[in-house]
């Protein structure tokens, strides 16, 4: 064995977090070589989880390991949100698939290796630039030396941009970064009709009674999306929270003519797009 071999474990050891993944670009970096990678995989010192990722084993591999391994020691502007985030937000009991999916926002892709990994759960990476027009996805992001109390005197628009929020994770306290209640229903509308559905999203917007008016106008403002924006205020007069009442409607761009969501559904006379006829049932 050469003088090298230990000494490079020592620094994996102190570098990479037990549980957490990095992929082989990563160690490259840090003078890994590939054969040496073997070596640790052979001596269980890593654990290969897929074609040139790895983590140190210690314990079952979660989604959130993977998630907060991007978004600290792989430096990937990624976040949690759409209903991933709702859930984490605490609205898990009007989700029915959240133990099965995983929605990352960024202005990059996800990398593919993340359909690899031996989990139970299907990442999904959708295009936050697509959707936000200022999108500060990059100031969101921490790192494993960021300590959560000393920060705790920053408020959260200026660091996070009115869109995020860092979430203490697991035995130490791993930063996991996912978008507010109102940016993550922003996200979770986008996907109506192909890929959440409107009695979904009706029941999410039900039980979002404490949402900011202030950051809400924000995030519309910037919102890219007419769809978007006209489902928003579709099932917030439907709902009619306190915070609605503090939003500036006529300030935002809601387009012209008709949106048809649902074939056969019913055109809304005030935002002109269809919905299932169902939700206006009783009124």
């Amino acid at each position: 064995m050469s003088e090298e071999f230990p000494g490079k474990l020592n620094q994996l050891q102190r570098e990479l977090p037990e549980g957490l993944v990095v992929d082989s670009a990563w160690l490259k970096a840090r003078g890994y070589s590939a054969q040496l990678c073997r070596k640790y995989v052979t001596n269980g010192w890593l654990e290969r989880l897929a074609h040139g990722v790895y983590r140190k084993p210690g314990g079952k591999l979660l989604w959130e390991h993977v998630v907060i391994s991007l978004q600290t020691l792989l430096m990937k502007p990624l976040l949690v949100g759409g209903g991933t985030a709702l859930s984490l937000h605490g609205f898990s009991h009007y989700l029915r698939r959240e133990e099965k999916e995983v929605h990352l926002y960024g202005p990059e892709e996800a990398p593919t290796w993340l359909a690899k990994l031996p989990l139970p759960v299907a990442f999904h990476s959708h295009n936050s630039a697509a959707l936000f027009r200022n999108d500060p996805i990059h100031f969101g992001l921490t790192s494993l030396g960021w300590n959560l109390k000393d920060n705790s005197h920053v408020s959260d628009d200026s660091v996070h941009g009115n869109s995020f929020r860092v979430l203490p994770w697991g035995q130490w306290d791993w930063p996991l970064t996912l978008s507010t209640p109102e940016r993550a229903v922003l996200e979770m509308l986008d996907g109506l009709p192909t890929h959440e559905s409107f009695d979904q999203a009706d029941k999410i917007m039900e039980g979002l009674t404490t949402l900011s008016p202030r950051r809400l106008q924000k995030l519309l403002l910037d919102c890219k999306s007419i769809k978007v924006k006209r489902l928003f205020f579709f099932f917030a007069d439907r709902h009619n929270h306190p915070w609605r009442k503090h939003l500036n409607k006529e300030a935002v761009n809601l387009g012209t003519g008709k949106r048809m969501l649902v074939p056969g559904g019913r055109l809304d006379p005030t935002y002109l797009i269809t919905v299932p006829e169902d939700l206006y049932a009783g009124q």
